[in-house]
């Protein structure tokens, strides 16, 4: 899955000392570290990854963002994480430490600050903490384009109006114009040319025209 880090401030290392301060047998076998994100709003943590130095427990409180009305709470997301299987040798001391999400014992939204609490029951490590830490989130999503409507449902296209709608068929015309010729033609061809006299009645004269003339 695609992540991305977190820019985040690692605070100091606050002891809280183990047996008797006025001796030299006491000595700090707990560590608190405060992790802010001064650059980011909260967030959904997905990963967290250090190199250890020697510490045998790992717990995490994660302060997260409820609402406006209601001030962030501090939530324990993970108790007593085993580092080294055994705090007394080497084993898992200089280990890089990979955490997600879903080992958390809560949900990891709205991620305001983080607080380790580190453990070190044995005498024998002069010092311990881990190093190199990283928080990472998932990648934000890509803002999805927002087309209009009608850009995402385009309307058909609409068909221009014919020029020639309402107009007859050329094709029609065409044919009627060739009979209407072929018909004059057969007229033309049909007549005689032989003059018809001014008396001439199928070829014969009238007696009665010709009395009168």
């Amino acid at each position: 899955m695609s992540r991305v880090s977190v820019p985040c401030h690692v605070k100091g290392t606050v002891a809280l000392q183990v047996g008797d301060v006025r001796t030299s047998q006491g000595r700090p076998g707990v560590l608190v570290i405060d992790v802010t994100f001064p650059s980011a709003a909260p967030f959904e943590l997905q990963e967290i990854v250090f190199k250890n130095y020697y510490t045998a427990f790992l717990s995490i409180r994660v302060r997260q963002h409820t609402s406006i009305h209601t001030p962030a709470k501090w939530v324990t997301c993970l108790r007593n994480y085993c580092l080294m299987p055994d705090p007394h040798s080497e084993e898992g001391a200089q280990e890089y430490v990979s955490l997600f999400k879903h080992q958390m014992l809560c949900d990891m939204a709205r991620v305001l600050e983080l607080r380790l609490i580190l453990r070190q029951p044995s005498p024998l490590w002069l010092s311990f903490t881990v190093e190199e830490l990283q928080i990472y989130q998932q990648r934000p999503k890509s803002p999805s384009m927002a087309f209009p409507k009608w850009l995402s449902h385009p309307v058909p296209c609409e068909q221009p109006t014919p020029l020639h709608e309402g107009l007859p068929d050329p094709g029609r015309v065409s044919s009627e114009v060739q009979q209407m010729w072929a018909l004059t033609e057969m007229i033309r061809a049909s007549q005689t040319s032989t003059r018809i006299g001014r008396f001439d009645v199928d070829g014969c004269y009238d007696l009665n025209l010709l009395s009168y003339t």
